[in-house]
């Protein structure tokens, strides 16, 4: 990829943090975003600002027209089968809130159990436990490796038919790690379970392929992937969403709505899908930023996507163990991981490290990275994480070495 090139779309790489040029190495937080996904935005206000779906005149006709197209870019990116298996959401929190809800309330019984593992981040741990606890719903976690990796043994062990659904993440917000998906899925679906992908750190930095995975839902994070704040996506097989009851009621996600006085409730049928599960006015703008960030991904290609972060990674790991005071912890089979680094340097908190590496001008995580639970296992405080995505350059990683250099 030509990076010098890649840079120059994103105006924010311009500009200086406390005099010194800005390094963001905090992309699995939230990535930057290109112009020409602020200007796809831009466009939609200045020209064809209307409501979706609502209206016969031609602001709203093109309003819908965008969003659509938006929608069927998603869709190709991901290869779902069609556009009406992609559901608009806020993000990828409420992507997996809608699935938890709509199944712990409608579908799963008592005694039902939800898989997950240790390793998630609190948006695949905390929605569980609260429909488990409304429903009855028992919850087993898959255990994770002093690496931080998963234990696929202890997977298959608790796995049985009493399994409803499983839900993990495809790559590790604090190790990089990245499971596999496609086998997974396999063996859960031999138990007839449904499997549940987060996938906020894997769809915006490799390839992705639903059909290919065979996997039941996906959600990821518009955010992360440089589309704009306030927009996700959950992909989910159309027969399994046919049969789901919608997460939230109002407009549009209706088809028709009827007062009965010989009844207390009103006659409701819903719409088809993805409107189903789109209530109310959606985020118009964010998801025409997303198809435009997607195309802009597409351009690059995903292969060169990861194998840039890849390339990164590697170079800054090898840099890193130069360093005594320095201790890292990423998955030990590095051709499984992403370019997520996390890190802590002896005498000093994590968020003394991003505080004094802020003081240079790099952006970088500290904290538990919502992924409490498995600091815990790993027996960590927290853990500084620095993170990189198409934009960055081995230039950079000499400077966030040198930095550290000067910190130890």
């Amino acid at each position: 990829m030509d990076v010098d090139t890649i840079r120059a779309d994103f105006p924010i790489l311009k500009r200086e943090v406390n005099g010194y040029p800005l390094v963001y190495f905090d992309n699995a937080a939230t990535s930057q975003k290109p112009v020409q996904v602020i200007s796809a935005i831009t466009d939609f206000y200045e020209n064809h600002n209307a409501n979706v779906g609502r209206a016969v005149h031609t602001l709203s006709q093109e309003a819908t027209e965008s969003q659509q197209n938006a929608r069927k870019k998603v869709a190709h990116f991901i290869n779902a089968q069609n556009s009406a298996e992609i559901i608009f959401l806020r993000g990828t929190t409420e992507a997996i809130n809608l699935v938890a809800y709509s199944l712990g309330l409608h579908s799963l019984k008592k005694e039902d159990e939800i898989l997950l593992s240790a390793m998630e981040h609190h948006s695949n741990i905390v929605p569980w436990n609260i429909i488990a606890q409304i429903s009855g719903l028992s919850i087993k976690y898959v255990k994770v490796n002093s690496d931080g990796s998963l234990n696929y043994q202890d997977f298959e062990s608790k796995l049985s038919r009493r399994t409803k659904v499983v839900s993990l993440t495809h790559v590790s917000n604090v190790t990089g790690a990245i499971n596999d998906i496609k086998e997974i899925t396999k063996t859960v679906h031999d138990f007839g379970a449904l499997v549940m992908v987060d996938g906020a750190q894997s769809v915006p930095h490799l390839p992705v392929d639903v059909r290919d995975l065979d996997i039941d839902f996906l959600a990821f994070s518009g955010h992360k992937m440089l589309g704009p704040t306030g927009i996700g996506v959950l992909y989910g097989k159309a027969a399994i969403l046919d049969r789901m009851e919608p997460f939230q009621g109002g407009g549009s996600m209706i088809d028709n709505v009827s007062l009965d006085p010989k009844q207390q409730l009103c006659n409701i049928t819903y719409n088809v899908l993805p409107t189903k599960f789109e209530a109310g006015t959606p985020d118009i703008s964010g998801s025409i930023g997303l198809g435009a960030a997607v195309e802009y991904l597409q351009t690059l290609g995903m292969e060169k996507v990861q194998n840039h972060e890849k390339l990164l990674t590697e170079y800054a790991l090898q840099k890193l163990s130069e360093l005594s005071k320095v201790t890292v912890y990423v998955h030990k089979n590095k051709t499984q991981s992403s370019g997520i680094i996390a890190f802590n340097i002896e005498g000093f908190s994590s968020h003394d490290v991003a505080l004094l590496m802020d003081s240079k001008g790099i952006a970088i995580r500290s904290g538990f990275h919502c992924a409490e639970p498995l600091h815990h296992i790993m027996q960590l405080q927290s853990s500084a994480r620095a993170s990189f995505y198409i934009y960055n350059t081995y230039e950079e990683i000499d400077r966030f070495i040198d930095t550290l250099k000067q910190v130890a």
